[in-house]
């Protein structure tokens, strides 16, 4: 068999043995192995066209394929691959591990070129090797010109203020000639400009009416199909700007009481809800290959129940290649069992939370990607987070194996001195 290699950072090795070509679908086999250990990956996510076939424990795989077409590989710690048959037989595509350690850019983060450039600047020296940009971010606004926002009729709610530049896509591609593993933030149900241009889809509150958060700002309806289609729309387009990972935030219902939506309030419901629209995220993005990922509350890996928010932690595994706690110290303000004061002890947050994730799912440590406290705590002591909080963090993280950790500061400011090198 021969296949035409196409590298995916400049990360991918393709071998092949020869075997003649065909045109029509044929039976392709192959393995996926750790381009390190030279071992299996089990488990790994093998996609030609729109079929989807999962490696086996010992990282083989069989599916149809036509000659010149593209098989994408991923699996969680690993880069993602992909590359053109030119034939049939048997293939092994070795793929790169990779843990993404990212900071946090906003949509007025990146494009801001100090910011930018400040952030970028913190990958050789420390041990930061990723972004997370948000393409719509809490108050609704993308840092493109969004084709979905503009046909929905939301761009026009944005505000005149909004950082949209026309640089967007050389900045991404700039950003990946580097080798910089991307992430797309994707805020969802909490959406001002997307309620604003369809209140129909506005979450309403016990009156009737289209209810506000504390920050003053609307949600949509996680219900509504609707709102679902234009998420995804937007996840399609941060998938061909070429970002590796969509990552959906706010992917819950609002956690306040009273409120009105299209369909009963019940548990089952939401978490019904909140899992079908990562199942409708993952089978339109197949073609792309890209790893799919979502932030959910601290509070959730401890929860037996939903949470009241959709937020089931032992039904998010199928739809999800990572999940995302929002492990800040400052977030846990009823604190843990024999922790009443977390920011005390910013590394016990992080230990004993993801300890209690992997034992109650029964999943590894490279399946969860926590997001890390970088800011000054608003729930105890106000205090600042100091290199020595952000270490205890990072090292709790690590040791729990974890596909890396991503650091949230809301004002997009990084002390390479106070990061881990």
């Amino acid at each position: 068999m021969k296949v035409k290699r196409c590298v995916a950072g400049g990360l991918l090795t393709l071998l092949a043995l020869a075997v003649s070509s065909s045109a029509t679908a044929a039976a392709v086999t192959g393995v996926v192995i750790d381009a390190k250990g030279h071992l299996p990956v089990p488990g790994a996510i093998v996609t030609i066209g729109d079929r989807v076939t999962l490696a086996d424990g010992n990282g083989r795989f069989a599916s149809d394929a036509a000659e010149h077409a593209v098989i994408n590989v991923r699996a969680p710690g690993y880069r993602r691959a992909h590359a053109t048959l030119t034939g049939e037989g048997d293939v092994s595509i070795s793929l790169l591990p990779f843990r993404p350690r990212a900071v946090y850019l906003s949509a007025f983060g990146v494009t801001s070129t100090p910011l930018r450039e400040a952030a970028v600047e913190l990958i050789g020296p420390t041990s930061v090797n990723a972004l997370v940009i948000d393409m719509k971010g809490d108050r609704g606004m993308t840092p493109y010109h969004s084709a979905a926002r503009e046909a929905i009729g939301a761009a026009a709610y944005v505000g005149e203020h909004a950082p949209t530049i026309d640089t967007f896509q050389s900045i991404i591609d700039g950003l990946h000639s580097r080798g910089i593993y991307l992430i797309a933030r994707i805020v969802v149900f909490k959406d001002e400009p997307l309620a604003q241009a369809h209140p129909e889809w506005a979450v309403r509150d016990s009156e009737g009416q289209p209810w506000r958060d504390r920050e003053d700002l609307h949600w949509v309806d996680p219900f509504s199909q609707d709102v679902w289609r234009h998420n995804l729309d937007l996840a399609e387009e941060a998938a061909r700007a070429g970002f590796d990972e969509i990552q959906f935030d706010y992917v819950r219902f609002p956690d306040a009481s009273g409120l009105s939506f299209a369909l009963p309030n019940t548990r089952a419901n939401r978490t019904a809800a909140i899992v079908g629209f990562l199942r409708a995220a993952r089978e339109r993005l197949v073609r792309y290959n890209v790893f799919i990922a979502a932030d959910i509350f601290g509070y959730v890996l401890w929860n037996l129940d939903d949470t009241a928010i959709g937020q089931q932690l032992e039904t998010l595994g199928a739809p999800l290649d990572y999940i995302s706690p929002m492990l800040y110290p400052s977030g846990f303000t009823w604190g843990l069992p024999g922790c009443p004061d977390p920011v005390a002890d910013p590394g016990q947050i992080v230990r004993r939370s993801l300890a209690e994730a992997k034992r109650r799912t029964g999943w590894p440590g490279v399946r969860f990607r926590p997001w890390l406290q970088a800011f000054r705590d608003y729930a105890f002591d106000h205090r600042e987070f100091n290199a020595d909080d952000i270490r205890a963090q990072v090292d709790a993280a690590e040791a729990a194996d974890t596909d890396g950790w991503m650091l949230w500061n809301p004002r997009n400011r990084y002390d390479a001195a106070q990061l881990p090198h």
